[in-house]
């Protein structure tokens, strides 16, 4: 796939270019909304990429901006494209928001975790130990249903053109038991094991480091290759996740993670400080 073609990134792209042209017309959405007959909530919903928006609709907002032949057309069909189903919407009961397909998008991929292994590099066993502890009161279904699209999530580093993955753990994340020693051997092994790829760079601050702008929460920053596509930081929380696109705070949280990028050990020193605690596991 070519990074930056999936509905996700279009029906944003879209959004962003409706809300511009909009403006431009010098339209409020409450005029748009009464001139369409319909809510100004679904235009606000339109433009903010929280809705989809039909063709249909797309023909009618373009023709009351004043957008007409190819560049109507053009938009159009970017809508239609933006209405394309997703893998992960098979797992739509687990996958809520517009993430996973952001992450499925975007040609670059910079993660900060603080207590636990980066979903995308969980092997199986940690996943569903993570899951089950975070949802207490998950039937046994919903825990195995969540495990199995995690692991439908981390195809995407096989990707025949992955993104480029680097991922910033601290030191507490290799020290953690998850399930048991011989799940965390099996864990640090597959984060070795990962680290070779040429397109992932894994890298740990050592609890020598001190404090680090990372204390504040893990954090995603995702980047795109066209330039219409701005990058978005995704802050988790246990109940959502919050999207910041705002150009100063991509900024401020880029700027944190090249302090953890300095804070931390350097990639081959990091795997062999994953090794050394690997080995403390077997040995208990």
């Amino acid at each position: 796939m070519t990074r930056g073609h999936g509905p996700t990134v279009r029906r944003r792209r879209l959004a962003s270019e409706l809300r511009r042209l909009r403006e431009a017309a010098e339209l409020t959405i409450d005029e748009v909304g009464e001139k369409l007959e319909c809510s100004a909530s679904k235009i606000s919903r339109i433009e903010t990429g929280h809705v989809g928006v039909t063709p249909r609709d797309a023909r009618d907002m373009l023709e009351l901006y004043g957008i007409t032949g190819d560049a109507q057309e053009a938009l159009v069909q970017l809508a239609r494209e933006a209405r394309k189903r997703g893998w992960w919407q098979a797992y739509n009961e687990v996958f809520t928001g517009a993430f996973v397909g952001l992450e499925a998008d975007a040609s670059s991929l910079r993660a900060f975790q603080a207590l636990l292994v980066p979903g995308l590099l969980q092997t199986e066993d940690y996943a569903r130990n993570v899951i089950r502890a975070m949802r207490p009161d998950a039937a046994e279904a919903e825990v195995e249903r969540r495990v199995a699209a995690r692991m439908a999530r981390q195809q995407l580093l096989q990707d025949p053109v992955p993104p480029e993955y680097w991922a910033v753990v601290d030191e507490a994340v290799l020290r953690r038991v998850v399930g048991g020693p011989e799940v965390m051997v099996d864990q640090l092994a597959r984060l070795a094991e990962l680290a070779q790829l040429p397109h992932v760079t894994i890298q740990v601050v050592p609890f020598a480091a001190g404090a680090h702008p990372g204390m504040e929460g893990p954090f995603l920053i995702l980047g795109f290759p066209e330039q219409v596509d701005p990058d978005v930081v995704y802050v988790d929380t246990t109940s959502s996740g919050l999207y910041l696109e705002m150009a100063p705070d991509v900024r401020r949280y880029s700027l944190m993670f090249d302090h953890l990028r300095a804070a931390a050990l350097k990639p081959d020193d990091s795997i062999q400080l994953i090794a050394d605690a690997g080995r403390r596991f077997r040995s208990e």
